[in-house]
């Protein structure tokens, strides 16, 4: 893992308690499985854990909680340059098969300096079959000194195969506030509002929120919900329409709008049930029109025109517009 500052404890790993639980207690009794498999959500961590337990496992005074951060191991591994901590990562969507060929090839050879390599190979579930067959023979028949951590999306097939080579350790979303503290410690500029829609729309994966926030999805969202918010008399249609045009802009960063939205919407249901204040018949319907517009969107229809449909519904007192 090279070109970066690496954190050494499991400290620095918010959440996940299930995870560091279950390596805590592998470090302690030193009995490594050949192979892991980190298992869930996108952007919550995975590859945090499985570095902090690289480290560990080539510290020379370990500890459950991962390396000491003072040995030459540790200050290797904290400025990104061990080279027994190796790390393979998709190159445009997939990883090849020539990189997981040369790299089982290189598996063969001891490590340079360390008892054990560690490889974290993220990811996984985006190698295709013949990848994935040829890492598998690795699996099988591993050579000794190396120590394998995958990491794959939960909703991802992995080759069953694989799979069943490697010890499971579970991962999970955050919690909103556990989400919201992670990005802003990532982007103190970021307001509070703003990481928590993020964190809500990806369901506690700061990685994938601090991806989303420069995309400025929530700065669309504000003003899209400023403009349908206006009364229908004093509401511009060329407003509306110049708002459709920032929507289809994002292109297919859309589907996290309409994702926005929806939070929108059923805020207002919860905080409102019951008070009177709000036309429920009405949101259930604009809920319906992000639900239509997201249809649209999957059969490919005009980004812009879909935008357009959806706007001018979202502002309407009653259905006006549907495709």
């Amino acid at each position: 893992m090279k070109g970066q500052m690496n954190p050494y404890t499991f400290a620095a790993v918010t959440g996940q308690e299930k995870a560091k639980k279950i390596l805590a207690r592998v470090s302690e009794s030193g009995r490594l499985a050949h192979a892991y498999l980190f298992r869930g959500p996108d952007g919550v961590g995975k590859r945090l854990c499985a570095g902090v337990f690289a480290a560990g496992i080539n510290c020379r005074t370990p500890s459950s909680e991962g390396g000491c951060g003072h040995c030459p191991s540790c200050l290797k591994y904290v400025s990104g340059n061990h080279p027994d901590i190796v790390l393979v990562a998709p190159e445009k969507g997939t990883i090849r098969i020539d990189r997981i060929r040369a790299l089982c090839q290189s598996l063969a050879y001891p490590p340079y300096e360390s008892e054990t390599r560690v490889v974290i190979i993220e990811d996984v579930h985006t190698m295709r079959g013949e990848a994935a067959n040829s890492l598998l023979k690795t699996l099988e028949e591993p050579p000794p000194g190396n120590l394998l951590i995958l990491t794959s999306e939960s909703n991802r097939e992995v080759l069953a195969t694989i799979v069943s080579r490697c010890q499971i350790v579970p991962f999970f979303g955050l919690r909103v506030r556990q989400t919201i503290d992670v990005i802003r410690a990532n982007d103190p500029g970021i307001g509070e509002t703003e990481a928590e829609m993020l964190g809500r729309l990806t369901e506690g994966s700061p990685g994938k929120a601090l991806l989303l926030k420069e995309k400025k999805l929530v700065r669309v969202w504000e003003s899209v919900i400023a403009a349908v918010e206006q009364p229908v008399k004093e509401a511009s249609a060329e407003v509306l329409l110049a708002e459709a045009e920032k929507i289809a802009a994002l292109k297919e960063d859309i589907v996290h709008l309409l994702g926005l939205l929806r939070i929108w919407v059923r805020d207002r249901m919860l905080r409102d049930a019951g008070s009177g204040d709000i036309d429920q018949p009405l949101e259930r319907f604009r809920l319906k029109a992000i639900d239509q517009a997201e249809r649209e969107l999957a059969r490919n229809c005009n980004r812009t025109l879909v935008s357009e449909v959806l706007l001018f519904n979202l502002q309407s007192p009653r259905p006006r517009l549907f495709f």
